[in-house]
């Protein structure tokens, strides 16, 4: 999909497309990118951790004969979901095959609805293609109210028909890298009507259509999503499932996280009492560990240094007031 200059159309004028496209870029989030300056130190998986999770999901994207061109991945607040969908954006960047990405905010009035989610794909799909971008481009100025169209029409008119436009100028992706689309955080997409809006276009536009995505989507397991997955749900079929909290246990992850963040912590305090083997004990690190219960965000939580004064406190009363200002019930220990 990525520039072919065989594949260039010569029935259209390249500035006849230029203010369809600025109509387009006005529309979109850009907050909603994977790179974008408004997520700025995102969350993402550390060094080590969620590898059998990212190995998996990379194999599926490279795994022409995969049945499944669907990925949902589900999970409680707190799993990993948006770490690992920003890893695997930035893997597949990388790869130079991140097609688009769509990262839900609820706490962003630019991406906490989907008004903009069909621009904003279209617009990353248009920037891998030449030709792509002139015929999103010739679209919107054929129809300038489009963004005023329901959500299906849009991604019909911005994304299908252009990429079937370019199949039909000879383009064959069938030996090329199987391109990604990435939505993150579905759940904080306002009103749930909504959310089943997005997953129904997923379905009848770009799978339906057979276009060459592979679409990983995260959310909490609610309503929308959770309904369509199960068992007479129009996803069940054909979506491969990835339930974090059922098919992975992340102790082993957050345990190694702990380790290298409070070992690291440690050796940037005047605290002698600070330092490696002296801190921190196994003991806090299990303590820790458990309290998580499979959950990263928790980890995190604890060891971000706005909550760890560890140069002003003893150690293991710093992790102690550190728990304590979460208002989680932990037992108190020694550290």
């Amino acid at each position: 999909m990525r520039d072919l200059h065989v594949f260039m159309p010569t029935e259209h004028n390249p500035q006849q497309s230029i203010d369809g496209w600025k109509m387009l870029f006005e529309k979109t989030a850009p907050n909603a990118l994977h790179n974008s300056s408004a997520r700025f130190d995102p969350p993402r998986c550390d060094e080590d951790t969620r590898v059998e999770v990212n190995s998996e999901l990379l194999n599926w994207i490279q795994d022409h004969d995969a049945p499944q061109r669907l990925l949902c991945i589900t999970g409680a607040a707190g799993a990993g979901k948006s770490a690992i969908q920003q890893t695997l954006a930035e893997s597949c960047t990388k790869l130079d095959i991140l097609a688009a990405g769509f990262f839900f905010s609820a706490l962003d009035p630019t991406r906490n609805n989907s008004s903009a989610i069909v621009a904003t794909i279209a617009y990353q799909i248009g920037l891998c293609n030449h030709a792509l971008r002139q015929y999103i481009g010739a679209a919107i100025e054929h129809d300038q109210h489009i963004f005023s169209r329901e959500l299906k029409t849009q991604m019909d008119v911005l994304v299908v028909q252009p990429v079937q436009r370019l199949r039909s100028l000879g383009f064959n992706p069938t030996h090329l890298p199987q391109y990604v689309i990435i939505i993150d955080g579905l759940d904080e997409c306002q009103d749930e009507r909504h959310q089943a809006e997005v997953l129904s276009i997923v379905k009848q536009c770009l799978l339906d259509n057979d276009l060459p995505f592979r679409i990983a989507i995260a959310s909490r397991p609610e309503w929308a999503i959770r309904s369509e997955l199960e068992v007479g749900g129009y996803l069940h079929e054909i979506a491969y499932h990835l339930q974090l909290s059922d098919s992975y246990d992340a102790s082993a992850d957050i345990r190694r996280y702990l380790w290298r963040r409070l070992r690291d912590i440690g050796s940037r305090s005047s605290d002698p009492r600070a330092r490696y083997p002296l801190w921190p004990s196994q003991e806090v690190v299990e303590m820790l560990v458990q309290a998580a219960s499979g959950q990263f965000v928790y980890a995190a939580t604890v060891v971000n240094t706005d909550n760890l004064d560890i140069d002003a406190t003893p150690p293991g009363k710093a992790i102690r007031n550190a728990r304590y200002s979460l208002f989680w019930p932990l037992e108190d220990s020694k550290g």
